[in-house]
């Protein structure tokens, strides 16, 4: 269904021998290690998301002023101008959440809560965007002739990966009661 444009894979090391010199940090504290690597996978995920989001305006943007109904470009329809407007704010909010966690990061400030927050709010962004496009472009966004019908399907799974957007709200819910 979506990640047409991300190969995956897996690997397995298991039982995999370490020179001591190569490990990262302590021994045993791998997990730990991991799981602070994800917050910075949780960044590029939300910048992902974004730009898709922005694909999906962009092309939801340009569609209207070509499309008419009733002798009219539907952009000038103000139903569907409002509802550009909430995707523009939707694709702005999850470009500022991303970028207050990168800053942070850059500086060397903690920023756990504030990756999970922007993946949070950009895949979610991403989402709504890309699906509301759908809605402008009709019964043609359905359809493989356009490229909003693949940007819903690749947005659904960015919700999924580097931890689901339930298991960020566990992490953003934990890091508020500290």
């Amino acid at each position: 269904m979506g990640l047409h444009a991300i190969p995956t894979t897996s690997a397995f090391w298991d039982d995999a021998p370490l020179a001591t010199d190569r490990l990262i940090g302590a021994e045993g504290q791998g997990l730990q290690i991991a799981f602070s690597a994800l917050d910075s996978g949780r960044l590029g995920v939300a910048a992902c998301a974004t730009g898709l989001a922005q694909a999906a305006l962009d092309a939801a943007t340009a569609y209207p002023h070509e499309r008419t109904t009733f002798g009219r470009r539907i952009i000038d329809h103000q139903g569907l101008g409002f509802l550009l407007a909430d995707m523009a704010a939707a694709v702005d909010s999850a470009r500022a959440t991303y970028v207050d966690a990168a800053r942070r990061r850059d500086h060397g400030r903690p920023y756990t809560r504030q990756a999970s927050v922007a993946k949070l709010t950009a895949t979610d962004a991403a989402m709504k965007v890309t699906t509301d496009a759908v809605q402008v472009f009709g019964g043609y966004g359905y359809t493989r002739d356009f490229p909003v019908e693949r940007y819903m399907r690749e947005a659904k799974i960015m919700q999924i990966f580097e931890g689901t957007n339930q298991i960020q709200r566990l992490i953003i819910s934990r890091q508020l009661a500290h």
